[in-house]
């Protein structure tokens, strides 16, 4: 499950991992027994420090968009093998005020910073593997703020 939060001119929130150069949107998986708007909101919480009143869900993608990691980032030997992903993109306003984002509500937080970007930079700065499926997410959920879609091409 993926989270594209947006503010009021149409910019998404962009995330640092702990201790890296490396950005990203917020995401997470889907527990047992967890529909993917459950799943939303505790990877909301847990990321992000927010709560359902901060956001207003605009929209979420129609299918499931998959990516597979590539076998050097494949981690073997400890509890379950992740090769990759299946997800659902959840379009995200906030309403809340921006100063309520924080990563501690968990012991092990994902991100120490973020910051607010164009929608379509992510798509160009994340790591590869994952660019189609930001490509895809970006393009089916932006026309719900009036974005246009753009083509992979222009990227």
């Amino acid at each position: 499950m993926g989270i594209i939060l947006t503010n009021t001119a149409g910019q998404a929130l962009w995330a640092k991992r702990i201790g890296q150069e490396a950005w990203q949107f917020p995401q997470g998986g889907i527990k047992r027994g967890e529909s993917p708007r459950q799943a939303l909101f505790r990877e909301l919480h847990e990321e992000l420090g927010l709560i359902d009143d901060d956001v207003e869900i605009i929209g979420v993608t129609q299918g499931w968009l998959r990516y597979r990691l590539p076998q050097r980032y494949v981690r073997q030997g400890r509890g379950r093998v992740c090769i990759g992903q299946k997800q659902k993109w959840f379009l995200l306003k906030l309403v809340g005020d921006e100063g309520r984002v924080h990563f501690d509500e968990t012991q092990t937080p994902e991100f120490d910073g973020w910051r607010w970007v164009d929608w379509w930079l992510p798509a160009t700065e994340v790591v590869e593997f994952k660019r189609e499926v930001y490509l895809q997410a970006l393009s089916e959920l932006g026309p719900l703020i009036g974005l246009s879609p753009r083509i992979q091409a222009a990227l």
